[in-house]
């Protein structure tokens, strides 16, 4: 066998497999395919992630409004929590203590009094003057009736007994929501016609056998047609309780497809913590913007009370106590995104951001070195922080997120708590990092 001929020679008849060498022509042209199909990757995913990022910002609210009713409507605890403040409220109070007095002195016949005395003193051949003063006496009496009869409905409805009646009533007819939710009419709380109704019955009942048990015998003809009190007239009830059951239907779902986009969001796009700070930014916007909506709702709600039937600031009040959680979450929510903006921001290249990494580095190597001059070494273990930094940071980032997802309803108090102890711990470990010393590093290096 000739041993120049090899399976790569030409005399060998097999196929050749030099390796081309590019031009320098080639290559640029190389050079730009690869940039030119570099840059539409970017582009793509950049467009990829606008679109669930703005998918997600629009969410957001929805999600919000979702998950306060999802929440308010299944759990039974949450519910009369939130409607247990209605029966401390004072608008509120005065409110069924005027409703209550009015009805009971309707039905007190102060002149059929008044007349019997006048007829029986003129029977008694009384002089004139005081048959005319008998026959005045009807405001008079009228008054004291009223005076009397305020005094024990303000004592009945002020007292703890109405709250914790109050209470046990909402806790039993929880389901009331339910049914003005989805039109049905039953229960506390129920929509009639173009209304929603709270139904009073109960504090009807107990309110007429008090005035009974003090005397007042005409208080049990206060009629039961006069229980329930208008809580807000719309020609749009029809349309709020499909939109209602929409949400309540969605109340779970949504808000997990709204995360999930939002973090999509952030995991294709090119610069991830620039979308992260963008995201958050944006959620605390629509956050914003929720609570101007709420603002709004509160005002048309106002003016479609009718002042006959619930006076101004009770009807404040009862908005007020029913939509607070909701207000409550949406605030948490607003800090958190601040809070995230700002963190992102912070692990930027921004000259802020770095001067105040700069400080804190300076602090906390300036607390490291002060433990170390007194005899306080951190030796392998303030090495391995130095060295996995990021992780520990992460892991601490990590540990505060799902603390507030674990959290039942997160206010902002438990997000400035949870926030304080990360940044705590972030300072601990940076300070016991520095505290290794470079002589101690050095010879953990040297360690086998």
């Amino acid at each position: 066998m000739n041993p120049a001929a090899t399976p790569d020679s030409p005399d060998s008849g097999g196929t050749s497999h030099q390796k081309h060498v590019m031009t320098a022509d080639e290559r640029a042209e190389y050079e730009r395919l690869r940039r030119h199909a570099a840059v539409r990757h970017r582009r793509v995913r950049q467009v990829g992630a606008s679109v669930l990022l703005l998918l997600a910002l629009l969410l957001a609210p929805l999600a919000v409004v979702a998950a306060w009713v999802q929440d308010t409507v299944s759990d039974t605890d949450r519910y009369v929590q939130t409607v247990a403040p209605l029966a401390s409220e004072p608008p509120v109070q005065d409110a069924v203590i005027n409703r209550l007095t009015d009805r009971v002195v309707d039905n007190v016949d102060v002149a059929a009094v008044t007349d019997s005395l006048t007829k029986a003193l003129q029977d008694a051949g009384a002089p004139p003057r005081v048959v005319e003063g008998a026959e005045a006496l009807e405001a008079p009496l009228r008054n004291a009736v009223r005076t009397v009869v305020d005094r024990i409905v303000t004592r009945v409805i002020t007292s703890d007994a109405f709250q914790q009646v109050w209470e046990g009533a909402n806790r039993r007819s929880h389901a009331a929501v339910v049914n003005m939710l989805t039109g049905d009419r039953e229960g506390a709380l129920r929509a009639e016609g173009d209304t929603v109704q709270l139904d009073v019955g109960e504090v009807v009942d107990q309110v007429r056998e008090r005035l009974v048990d003090a005397g007042f015998e005409k208080a049990s003809a206060i009629p039961d047609t006069d229980r329930t009190i208008t809580l807000f007239e719309t020609e749009q009830l029809g349309k709020a309780q499909d939109a209602m059951r929409l949400l309540d239907v969605l109340g779970t779902w949504l808000p997990v497809l709204t995360v999930v986009l939002a973090a999509l969001a952030v995991w294709t796009a090119p610069a991830h913590r620039v979308m992260l700070m963008i995201t958050a930014t944006g959620v605390g916007v629509m956050m914003v913007v929720l609570l101007v909506a709420l603002a709004v709702v509160r005002r048309v709600y106002l003016d479609s009370v009718p002042p006959a039937a619930l006076p101004a600031d009770a009807a404040a009040a009862i908005y007020d106590t029913f939509v607070r959680f909701l207000r409550d979450s949406t605030r948490t929510l607003l800090v958190v995104a601040v809070i995230t903006a700002l963190v992102a921001y912070l692990y930027g290249p921004g000259r802020p951001a770095r001067a105040v990494r700069a400080t804190a580095e300076r602090g906390t190597t300036a607390a490291g070195q002060g433990l170390r001059g007194l005899g306080v070494g951190t030796g392998s273990t303030g090495h391995w922080l130095a060295e996995h930094r990021a992780w520990t940071t992460g892991g601490v980032i990590a540990a505060g997120a799902l603390a507030l997802l674990l959290w039942n309803h997160p206010t902002v108090g438990a997000v400035a708590l949870v926030l304080g102890v990360a940044v705590a711990i972030l300072i601990v470990l940076a300070i016991l990092a520095a505290a290794a010393g470079p002589a101690d590093r050095a010879a953990d290096r040297a360690a086998p």
